[in-house]
């Protein structure tokens, strides 16, 4: 369903993201993010002149390759287009990712590694974001391969994604129907001890 109808407007500003997952020959994955921010007017820009309506402000690419464990192995980022051409500056420093895995506390190491003046803040947006595309594509091969299967003769482990938003809590009707061994609302194994 839409929003409802807004109040009259005009539009100044767009920011698009946009994230792609690859599944490689070679058993890796692609994940590339894209990052443009582009206004509806045109502006005098003290390092690139003049900024027209409709060029981008920020047009920005990153690309990490990762195994099926979330390990970083490879990284490339460029900026097509930013503010001040100080900016490119920064994409070898992404570089500083390679090893690094992406899952819980992902958020937290890239601003270890590329927070404040050490990184650039749409970069790290863009980063927090892959995250989850990651997650969508390598479970979602698992699943459609039979490898990310809870069996009844195998152990269970905790799924990654209970409790990382309200539909996945622990108590809600979703864990009690995909997952009932996991569900803790009323009327679970450890609501009647």
């Amino acid at each position: 369903m839409p929003l409802p109808d807004p109040a009259p407007r005009k539009l100044i500003h767009m920011r698009e993201i946009i994230c792609h997952a690859y599944e490689r020959e070679d058993d890796l994955w692609d994940l590339e993010s894209y990052l443009a921010d582009i206004k509806t007017y045109g502006f005098d820009n003290n390092d690139r002149g003049r900024i027209e309506a409709g060029e981008p402000i920020h047009g920005m690419w990153i690309r990490l390759t990762i195994d099926a464990d979330f390990v970083i192995h490879a990284v490339e980022a460029t900026m097509d287009h930013t503010p001040y051409n100080f900016c490119t500056r920064i994409e070898p420093d992404h570089q500083k990712l390679v090893g690094a895995q992406i899952g819980a506390g992902w958020n937290r190491k890239v601003r270890e590694l590329l927070g404040g003046t050490h990184g650039c803040t749409h970069m790290r947006e863009m980063l927090g974001r892959m995250a989850t595309v990651a997650y969508q594509a390598v479970y979602g091969r698992k699943r459609r391969n039979g490898e990310y299967v809870d069996t009844l003769d195998e152990p269970k482990t905790k799924p990654f994604m209970l409790d990382g938003c309200h539909t996945w809590a622990s108590d809600s009707e979703v864990v009690k129907m995909e997952y009932p061994e996991w569900y803790t609302g009323p009327e679970s194994k450890g609501a009647a001890e």
